[in-house]
């Protein structure tokens, strides 16, 4: 599970991110929408060096340059909102996974030329669940992971579809917008709950 980080403030972005991950999700994506996510990626990737558990991205990345700042800031991950061919080039001289959105076969196998491995299905709330079987009839090797509209009503439908993971956000940081970073923590360790008892249904 991915948690898509979007804030106002870099404070707000570091608060949030704290409060995410004693919820118990590990995956933090740091969108590059945030002011100065430059730093927001460092000082987490800081924070958390001694945590293997914690697996720190970049996401709304949109241009090879910002790519590269982000993997220097110490990104484990890229994310885009749609494929770029640069990105993906970057990514793979420096051996760091790329997910860019894909929402049709055309950019998915362009994808999976370019060596990506997940593939962003975005945004999914366009979708049935039953889209991943769809796709995975002609593309049995593709790894897909809906974001955008996944929420604790929907997430058990989107796994057991065949996601290899998900991207949560809005649902999950709302309560951050008002400083309620406690409700945040709450909301996360439901959200990690429900994941994991779903994981546990399907094996």
């Amino acid at each position: 599970m991915i948690a898509v980080l979007r804030a106002e403030s870099k404070e707000m972005a570091l608060r949030t991110i704290d409060a995410v991950v004693q919820g118990g999700i590990t995956g933090l994506e740091i969108t590059f929408t945030i002011p100065d996510a430059e730093s927001v990626i460092k000082e987490t990737v800081s924070a958390y060096q001694n945590n293997s558990d914690i697996v720190i991205g970049a996401g709304t990345v949109l241009d090879v340059i910002t790519a590269r700042i982000a993997i220097m800031s110490g990104a484990e991950f890229i994310v885009s909102p749609a494929f770029d061919q640069d990105i993906a080039e970057l990514c793979n001289l420096y051996q760091v996974p790329y997910l860019p959105g894909c929402m049709t076969v055309t950019e998915m196998t362009a994808a999976l030329r370019s060596g990506v491995d997940i593939i962003k299905l975005f945004p999914s709330n366009h979708f049935e669940p039953g889209f991943i079987n769809a796709i995975k009839a002609p593309l049995p090797q593709v790894n897909i992971m809906p974001t955008g509209g996944i929420n604790l009503d929907n997430i058990e439908q989107w796994v057991t579809a065949g996601s290899v993971a998900v991207g949560v956000g809005g649902s999950l940081f709302a309560p951050a917008k008002h400083g309620n970073y406690t409700k945040v923590t709450q909301i996360a360790k439901e959200y990690i709950d429900k994941f994991n008892e779903i994981k546990m249904v399907c094996q």
